[in-house]
């Protein structure tokens, strides 16, 4: 039997091996019917900018704050700069899916005892919301950090539902954000416990800096003038960085699906100065842009002010000494007007482009839900407009500004965006180059497939090696384009990228891309076409944490792009508590379980080899009455004292769209005849029932330590599959 030394020399293991095994599975319980979702016309969600069609988004809400949903094209007027247009276009559409039409209901609180229920991947067409939340750590005390983590907890826990695409982006991280979007719960948990205190920002401990005495002396008014000047223009960078971050995740969601929003928490920033109105700010110039930049991705930003409720009075911190009474009164006035200034830069974002300003709760959480709640539904509206307002003699210059009037009788608030700048929305796409089309694959939520991928990357740890990710990468060879070569040789040309991210984007290591020349006779070639080639790369992990590996790859002659890309948690082992490999999933024939079809095409030390095998580790496609091997590694099992042997039990569940369709029993871990304790292999095998439905499946191993402490005594670690007829 070939081994692949994939996980430090973990055997592939055949079922006759298995440290412990289950009975192949019964008929499993049927999944649930899928509810029935209001088809999505084509671009629905597109807000347009051409010289012929200007297209809207808007929400429309009565006296009692009510989305008000059955309005009429007569009962509404569109006006730019002014002057009435007539409405071309006239919709209102349904974001929400009728399985989550009760989110209005209060949250249940998740189970903490229930077993952990593996993602289910989303496909572009299942997305119903695409959210972001950025927290603006430039501009977040030490205070509203720790309520927004605790609100974002929250989120994950009880508000995100099926079908929603979410990011958790922290405004201080790298160029790298758009990787954060995800269905995967475990990421968005690993970008919570990122959330902290960054020092270097532009707010302190609380939400106001406290009080102090001025400086004495005669040049000490002149001191503190220089310092407060000082002050202010550090506040305008960062407000600076904090728009330029949000700018970034604008044009990342402008390609992306459902209903698209962005939710800003941060404890503001300031777009003018109530004693010196004609004091330019710099971020007031970048707003213009980013609410320019949102309306054309059809994005709605929201804001949290993350302060919450402030009494504006003197605290304990505040130093009032030195100070007459005129100056207490002065520095009081003064911390008002901070306050002001600083909620109006996001009052005026939200405002301009369609979202709701949250301010003065604490209810951090529950304003989320309120949030959400608004993403429900919104009328698309659109007219012709003017030749003039796309004249480039002006229109680059020129900002044109939208209103909405409904006259239906009745009080109405309308929130959509406020205008545009006269450039349509194909003179502002420029054409990418072949790196920007892999750069924005590799970015992407989603896979591209213009060369079928599929990504398998496990953890593992070695005596010698340490940490490491081990990824396998297969490629779907009637992708790539074949040409015939001498001696009947096939030969194709490709380029392969491939970068690790850790945390907020971050890559951690140099982005490597390589071009491969490949040439098979022809008895491999067929072989390549039926089974596919495999990629290896191995990765050192320095530290634990949170990672994801993404590659592109390219066809050179047809300049198709494939991208995949998969998360790792990577546990810290110096704690010496309870952690699991990656896990390996094999299927073979109940009659050939000792027969081993995989055939190198290539050097393995060049990247690239020919997977042949009935159903391999990296495809995982299986078919009914086949075997499913399964295999990992159980590392810090703790020992008996008296037997020096450790006490684990294992139990697997098998998941289906998120609902668990069979349940094996708890089975113990047979640790005999194995040599390193801290490394214990462990596995078994299942046999597909003939009554489960071909698709998306996942098979969960849970690993229980009876000797550890409660908080680390159970472990988890699951692998996506496919089941083919």
């Amino acid at each position: 039997m070939k081994i692949h030394s994939w996980l430090g020399g973990l055997l592939l293991l055949q079922s006759a091996s298995a440290s412990f095994s289950q009975q192949p599975l019964p008929s499993p319980i049927p999944p649930s019917q899928s509810q029935q979702v209001q088809p999505k016309p084509e671009d629905v969600d597109v807000v347009r900018i051409t010289t012929n069609l200007v297209q809207v988004d808007a929400i429309v809400t009565d006296s009692r704050g009510k989305v008000v949903t059955d309005l009429k094209p007569d009962e509404v007027e569109i006006f730019e700069d002014g002057h009435k247009q007539k409405i071309t276009n006239f919709s209102y559409y349904v974001a929400e899916s009728a399985t989550t039409a009760n989110e209005s209901q209060p949250p249940v609180k998740p189970d903490k005892n229930a077993p952990f229920v593996p993602p289910t991947r989303l496909k572009p067409e299942d997305v119903r919301r695409t959210i972001a939340l950025v927290v603006d750590d430039l501009g977040l005390s030490f205070e509203s950090t720790y309520y927004v983590r605790r609100a974002l907890k929250k989120f994950v826990d009880e508000q995100m539902q099926p079908g929603d695409l979410v990011a958790i982006i922290r405004t201080s991280g790298g160029m790298g954000a758009l990787q954060q979007f995800t269905s995967d719960k475990r990421q968005l948990y690993a970008a919570i416990d990122r959330v902290k205190f960054y020092m270097n920002g532009r707010s302190g401990i609380g939400a106001f800096d406290a009080i102090q005495p001025p400086t004495p002396g005669e040049q000490g008014a002149a001191i503190d003038a220089a310092n407060e000047e000082f002050n202010q223009f550090r506040e305008d960078m960062f407000a600076v960085g904090t728009l330029g971050a949000v700018s970034y995740v604008v044009k990342g969601l402008k390609d992306l699906p459902g209903r698209k929003s962005i939710l800003l928490v941060s404890d503001g920033f300031r777009i003018y100065n109530v004693d010196d109105p004609s004091r330019n700010y710099l971020a007031l110039q970048k707003l213009q842009r980013l609410i320019d930049e949102a309306g054309r991705a059809s994005v709605v930003i929201y804001t949290m002010n993350a302060t919450g409720l402030q009494t504006l009075g003197f605290t304990a911190a505040d130093d009032l000494s030195g100070r007459d009474t005129n100056q207490l009164e002065q520095a009081l006035s003064d911390r008002r007007n901070r306050a002001f200034e600083t909620q109006e830069g996001l009052d005026y974002l939200a405002r301009q482009t369609g979202g709701l300003a949250i301010r003065n709760t604490n209810d951090l959480s529950g304003w989320i839900r309120r949030v959400l709640e608004d993403q429900k539904g919104y009328y698309l509206i659109g007219y012709r407009p003017d030749v003039s307002t796309f004249d480039p003699r002006t229109g680059r210059r020129t900002f044109h500004k939208l209103s909405l009037k409904v006259t239906r009788p009745g009080k109405f608030t309308v929130r959509m965006r406020n205008g545009f700048y006269g450039v349509t929305d194909v003179e502002r796409r420029a054409p990418q180059t072949l790196a920007q089309q892999m750069m924005s694959a590799l970015t992407s939520p989603f896979g591209a497939t213009g060369v079928h991928l599929q990504l398998t990357s496990l953890f593992a740890n070695d005596v010698k090696a340490g940490s490491y990710m081990r990824s396998v990468l297969h490629i779907d060879a009637h992708d790539l384009t074949f040409t015939d070569a001498p001696n009947n040789m096939h030969r194709s040309v490709f380029d392969v990228v491939a970068i690790t991210f850790g945390d907020n984007g971050t890559i951690v290591d140099q982005p490597t891309g390589k071009t491969y020349t490949i040439q098979v006779p022809d008895d491999l070639y067929k072989r390549a076409l039926r089974d596919g080639f495999v990629y290896y790369v191995t990765v050192p992990i320095k530290k634990p944490g949170a990672y994801q590996l993404r590659m592109s790859l390219r066809d050179s002659a047809t300049e198709r792009i494939g991208s995949a890309s998969q998360f790792i948690e990577v546990p810290d082992l110096k704690k010496n508590r309870l952690a699991l490999s990656g896990l390996v999933l094999r299927g073979l024939n109940p009659a050939a379980v000792k027969t081993n079809t995989n055939a190198a095409a290539t050097d393995q030390s060049e990247g690239i080899d020919n997977e042949s095998a009935e159903a391999s580790p990296v495809v995982r496609h299986f078919r009914h009455g086949m075997l499913l091997n399964y295999a990992l590694f159980v590392y810090n099992a703790r020992l008996d004292k008296t037997t020096a042997k450790p006490n684990l039990t294992a139990q697997v569940l098998l998941f289906r769209d998120g609902k668990a369709v069979f349940t094996g029993k708890v089975q113990p871990v047979d640790a005999t005849n194995q040599t390193d304790m801290k490394r214990l292999i462990a596995g078994g095998a299942l046999q597909m029932g003939t009554d489960l439905s071909a698709g998306e499946y996942a098979l969960e191993v849970v690993v229980t330590d009876a000797l550890a402490d409660e908080k680390h005594r159970t472990a988890v670690q699951w692998m996506d599959f496919e089941i083919v007829k």
